[in-house]
């Protein structure tokens, strides 16, 4: 059966700090939903109420369009537990995206080890913790975090990673803006 919390209980904040990927769930008030797997060790718990992590770059930003196209700024965060006792643990509330090359951004980064490749840090005021048994989700093992995604916008550069942001991460696949400004996000040497 599934038990709601108002805060991010120390269980709570023990079981999320084990996991090694979670799933992001979005959406603007018309178009996609979209869910996103996240990994990298990029989650964490702020406080009570609140968690934030560093988004890397990919094929898109559906993430931050949606934040900028809602009102409400719902956004889900889940983890299911793949080994272990059966969890399901979602974070509910209202999403922040804090923008690369912002003072927001900056003031949060000390909790972060920056990767080549972040673009933002996305922040989530908690205003529900559901748990639920996880019967249903299946056991697999951890090998390793894959490090593809690093070492391509490494050997990338800073160039390539701002012109990359300008070609594909400037609209969702609804055609939403998400509003990032490449050269403000890495200023041009």
């Amino acid at each position: 059966m599934g038990k709601q919390f108002t805060r991010i209980e120390s269980s709570h904040k023990a079981f999320i700090e084990r996991q090694k990927i979670f799933f992001v769930a979005s959406a603007a008030p018309s178009g996609r939903v979209n869910v996103s797997p996240k990994g990298l060790s990029s989650l964490r718990v702020l406080g009570d109420n609140e968690v934030a992590y560093l988004d890397c770059t990919g094929s898109g930003s559906e993430t931050r369009a949606h934040l900028l196209a809602s009102v409400d700024k719902r956004l889900t965060i889940m983890f299911c537990a793949f080994d272990g006792a059966p969890v399901i643990l979602r974070l509910y509330g209202q999403g922040q995206s804090l923008m690369r090359g912002t003072s927001e951004y900056g003031a949060l980064l000390p909790h972060f080890e920056e990767v080549p490749g972040a673009r933002q840090i996305v922040r989530l005021a908690v205003d529900l913790v559901q748990t639920s048994c996880g019967m249903g989700v299946p056991l697999f093992d951890y090998k390793e975090e894959r490090g593809s995604l690093v070492r391509y916008w490494m050997a990338q550069g800073l160039d390539n990673l701002r012109k990359y942001w300008g070609l594909k991460n400037m609209r969702s696949i609804d055609g939403l803006p998400t509003g990032f400004c490449p050269d403000e996000m890495i200023p041009p040497p």
